[in-house]
């Protein structure tokens, strides 16, 4: 996807954690750990950091998370993944900014801050957060959390490499910093606190809805798109499904993401570039 240079003045990026800025290629953690990793954080539920309070004690034997990195330019430039995901934030900001101005709700559009954390384990203000989690969003401090090394696991593990499945990632994390400013995902949890029997159901919707904003996201940037592209999309959507990760080891009534077919259809609706479309997923809207 041919996106423009990153500016730092149009986004908000930083790196936190123990390690400093990360690297482009995996090296903390094993990729045998990250694959693991990546099966809690897509499958088992983990993505519901997004509540408040979450994880408590999942800092044990981690390393202390030191200092955030606030210099833009430097944490952007640190690699060639680091440099990908701020020209994907910096047109993430730029596409959702002008759609909520379009439809008449430019007020209410925040930018999200991107930390492109490394070292194991950051604080976060919804609890400890670790690489073992894989990206996540935080409603309480607007931050989507991503340590590099995911990639590699994406691309050699799960066999969904390419720019574009990575701006995936990042583009449903994004959907899910849409979910809080408009309301969507604080209307989610409260269904889910008023029936606990639905709450896997109503977690997979709002996250088939986040796929949908990705996919709206690259819609309404097609003339950026290249060859191949929605192909690495819908791959990394398969890849990551609920029964594909899982090997059907787990019954659709714990599944979180949604499986690979419905990953693929949602991210395939946004691609029309209509993020109202999106509402239909969770009727919310």
């Amino acid at each position: 996807m041919r996106l423009n240079p990153f500016n730092t003045g149009n986004i908000n990026v930083r790196s936190s954690g123990g390690g400093g800025v990360p690297g482009g290629k995996a090296g903390g953690i094993g990729c045998g750990t990250i694959v693991i990793a990546a099966v809690g954080y897509f499958v088992f539920g983990l993505d519901p950091m997004q509540t408040a309070g979450m994880v408590e004690g999942v800092q044990q034997g981690q390393q202390q998370a030191g200092p955030a990195n606030t210099n833009e330019q430097e944490v952007c430039t640190s690699s060639e993944f680091a440099r990908e995901a701020c020209n994907g934030l910096q047109s993430l900001n730029q596409t959702w900014a002008g759609t909520f101005e379009a439809q008449g709700y430019g007020d209410q559009f925040r930018q999200p801050t991107l930390d492109l954390y490394g070292g194991g384990g950051v604080n976060t203000g919804c609890g400890s957060g670790t690489s073992a989690m894989g990206p996540f969003y935080c409603p309480a401090d607007q931050t989507i959390y991503i340590d590099t090394s995911f990639y590699d696991t994406l691309e050699r593990q799960l066999g969904a490499g390419g720019d574009f499945a990575r701006y995936y990632v990042l583009a449903h994390e994004y959907g899910h910093h849409i979910q809080t400013i408009t309301g969507i995902s604080s209307q989610i949890r409260s269904a889910q606190q008023q029936n606990p029997s639905r709450a896997n159901q109503l977690q997979v919707l709002m996250e088939l809805q986040a796929d949908c904003y990705a996919g709206v996201w690259a819609g309404k940037n097609r003339n950026l798109i290249e060859p191949g592209d929605i192909e690495e999309g819908m791959q990394a959507a398969a890849a990551i499904g609920d029964d594909r990760l899982t090997g059907g080891r787990v019954s659709s009534e714990n599944f979180t993401h949604g499986t690979s077919q419905q990953r693929s259809d949602a991210l395939r609706l946004g691609l029309q570039g209509d993020d109202r479309a999106c509402d239909r997923i969770t009727n919310i809207g």
